[in-house]
């Protein structure tokens, strides 16, 4: 705990045991134009608020890990450039060299369960890249879900991944995956992504305890929650499909790989829908931090050993 800096608010709920939701940054930085991606930060926290719980919105600054930003410091964040895209392996090199760095959906993770807080909820995670049986382009998202005890409220694994394979890999490492509602697994934009889910819990309540009884059996790892975007912002799979092939056709023929590759993609699908994935993004976005407040009140609810 020494080495996090808590905001007041965060530190405070925290040491009342109230609700807290953990919130990524890459997001911010990465994954939205400026202002839109403040817009957005300021709105999740004012959702999150909202449903009776307190946002930590976390990233690096300065060579300080932050869980709970100011206001000032969410703005200026939003603006920065050339801000480091941080997840398990650069994390601490990031903080030792006294840099700014955004966390991605592991070091969220990490930083939120050092902290205590126990739900974090985020658009999309990473997962395994189309491809990847040639590159091995694997997101570590997958295996810090295997081993940091963080229920992750999401819409899905991002729509431009390989979806069957992100499956297979989660189930391997014995990660539950949880569609919220829904028999279907959610594609990010869309609601269905055409593959079943292994689990379906239809409360906070479920959720919240099913994590808890996680911990009471001494199993490592969280809980992925996939929360299907509101049926109104939703860009069905069969438009979406081809315009995730064309990116993914584009990123090819300029060699983008790696880091680099997902905010390409997100850009490449924003300009290719004129928009319109901005606009869903934002919506499954809000839909998940409120979910993810619901499930922290009920987390704080349960008795404690």
């Amino acid at each position: 705990m020494s080495l996090i800096r808590l905001s007041a608010a965060v530190a405070d709920a925290l040491a009342k045991g109230a609700p807290v939701v953990a919130l990524e940054s890459t997001i911010i930085t990465h994954g939205m134009p400026w202002p839109q991606n403040l817009e957005m930060a300021r709105k999740v926290e004012a959702v999150i608020r909202e449903e009776g719980a307190e946002p930590a919105t976390i990233a690096v600054i300065d060579g300080e890990l932050c869980v709970g930003l100011e206001d000032d410091q969410l703005e200026a964040l939003a603006q920065a450039r050339g801000v480091a895209k941080l997840s398990r392996a650069d994390l601490a090199v990031c903080m030792a060299q006294g840099r700014t760095g955004a966390t991605t959906v592991a070091a969220t993770m990490i930083a939120a369960a050092q902290a205590g807080i126990s739900t974090f909820a985020t658009g999309g995670i990473g997962g395994v890249h189309r491809g990847a049986e040639q590159s091995f382009d694997v997101s570590a998202d997958l295996q810090e879900l295997a081993q940091t005890a963080v229920t992750v409220v999401c819409a899905g694994a991002k729509a431009i991944l390989d979806l069957p394979k992100t499956l297979e890999v989660l189930e391997t490492l014995g990660v539950p995956v949880i569609a919220y509602g829904q028999d279907q697994l959610p594609a990010f934009w869309s609601r269905e992504a055409g593959l079943r889910a292994p689990l379906r819990m239809d409360t906070p309540r479920a959720i919240a305890e099913a994590q808890a009884m996680r911990s009471a059996l001494g199993l490592p790892g969280g809980q992925l929650v996939a929360n299907p975007i509101p049926a109104e912002a939703e860009i069905a799979r069969s438009e979406m499909t081809p315009v995730i092939e064309r990116a993914n056709a584009d990123a090819e023929t300029h060699g983008i790989r790696g880091k680099d590759l997902t905010p390409y993609l997100l850009q490449r699908i924003f300009e290719l829908t004129e928009g319109r994935s901005l606009e869903s993004n934002i919506a499954l976005v809000l839909n998940n931090a409120r979910l993810g407040a619901r499930i922290a009140k009920e987390m704080s609810a349960l008795p404690r050993n």
